[in-house]
């Protein structure tokens, strides 16, 4: 395992080399010649000089997120194969011995140093998107963020991994049980995230401005949703980015507004993004996504399932450990979830990105009004440095929406019935 791990840091070596090869040299950043001189083309829409920051933050943003995604199974495997792992079992145990409490003060101390190894990254990322003035977060506000997100993360997976090594010393299937567990789990986070938290990051209220709002509440009528209120964010504290999203679903489900979209775009550009986010509740693309969601965590568990087991019988000997069951294996498990997840994601950015063009193609049944469709969506572009056509392992990996250079020329060439 530590010629593994050796193995692995070369391989790192050379990808970060790579994609920064590919998407600083090797890839074009221009629109093909058939989107010349249309709604899609940025030269249209956009300054020179946001132009070209747009493509040197694109660049140095996506390289930061590849050489992050690796990064993790790196450190899984250096804990493992130089018997870290081991060693804070052990010193966990000492502790007490109560199994609860060593659980969680095993999994802090690992999840702590992966959060430190990662931590110049994630602050590099911070440092372009101020430097370019897509951020404008303070770093004390930024870092507050950044540590309540470890410790929701890491409350959350501190669970999951509680109840998979509950099961795995219980019984040889733990993997149903698992998974049964999963379901009201995964509906429960639906539930509480809008509600609980979200809040823990920014401020919400109800939309101030009461004609956009009834206007909003109109088309959410026209679209037969039984909407009482719409929520703005304080988000210009932290980004000049605009968005809005829905999220959750029964009676916490909440259609939010950022407040730098209400502040940049016009009223009807507003109601398409809001049109927009209604196509997903009314096609039910949160139902299908908890349905996706239930249904990639059997598969997934089914996968880890064969692929712990081996893994443990092949390198338990060289960690110290002789059983599934011990906890000095959590590492494995949680490389092989991320890989697995990583592996999946080009598949579930595939089936967002046709569920975001059906909420596109509702949004322009719904308002009949594509002129405001292409101004929101070109300054959304503007105003966040985006790229209107990434290169294609971008685009493969990354985009769970169309990019916008495909989603503004749907907009142009759909015929709109009189």
């Amino acid at each position: 395992m530590k010629k593994l791990a050796w193995w692995f840091l070369a391989f790192y070596t050379v990808y970060i080399i790579l994609m920064a090869c590919y998407l600083f040299l090797w890839s074009g950043w221009n629109v093909p010649p058939s989107y010349k001189g249309t709604a899609a083309d940025p030269e249209l829409f956009m300054t020179q000089k946001q132009l070209t920051m747009s493509t040197h933050y694109s660049q140095i943003e996506y390289w930061l997120s590849f050489i992050s995604i690796p990064l993790d199974w790196g450190i899984y495997l250096f804990v493992l194969a130089f018997g870290f792992s081991k060693w804070l079992e052990k010193r966990s145990r000492e502790i007490t011995r109560f199994s609860i409490v060593h659980t969680a003060i095993y999994f802090l101390a690992l999840s702590v140093l992966t959060w430190l190894i990662a931590f110049p990254i994630d602050y590099a990322a911070h440092l372009v998107s101020l430097h370019y003035g897509v951020s404008v977060q303070p770093f004390h506000d930024w870092l507050r963020d950044h540590i309540i997100s470890f410790w929701v993360n890491w409350l959350i997976t501190f669970l999951i991994v509680l109840v998979i090594y509950f099961f795995i010393r219980k019984y040889r299937r733990w993997w149903l049980p698992v998974w049964l567990l999963s379901i009201p789990f995964t509906v429960f986070l639906m539930y509480i995230q809008p509600v609980v938290i979200d809040p823990l990051y920014n401020h919400f209220k109800p939309l101030q401005d009461n004609e956009l709002k009834q206007e909003i509440l109109d088309l959410a009528a026209k679209a037969n949703i039984p909407a009482d209120d719409v929520y703005e964010v304080d988000m210009s504290k932290k980004t000049n980015a605009m968005n809005a999203y829905v999220n959750g679903i029964g009676s916490n489900l909440r259609i939010v507004l950022w407040d730098t979209t209400l502040h940049k775009l016009k009223d009807d550009e507003v109601l398409f993004i809001m049109a927009h986010e209604m196509g997903h509740y009314v096609k039910h693309h949160l139902f299908w996504s908890l349905i996706g969601a239930i249904f990639a965590t059997l598969v997934g568990l089914l996968i880890t399932r064969h692929l712990y087991h081996g893994a443990v019988r092949k390198w338990g000997g060289q960690i110290g450990v002789t059983s599934p069951c011990d906890l000095a294996c959590v590492p494995i498990l949680l490389l092989i979830i991320s890989v697995l997840s990583f592996a999946a994601s080009p598949i579930e950015n595939a089936v967002s990105r046709y569920a975001e063009h059906s909420a596109d193609v509702y949004a322009i049944q719904l308002t009949h009004d594509k002129e405001a469709g292409i101004d929101s969506f070109q300054k959304l572009t503007t105003s966040g440095l985006g790229e209107v056509n990434p290169p294609a392992l971008v685009k493969f990996f990354m985009y769970d929406h169309p990019t916008m250079m495909e989603r503004i020329h749907f907009l142009e060439t759909y015929p709109i019935k009189k």
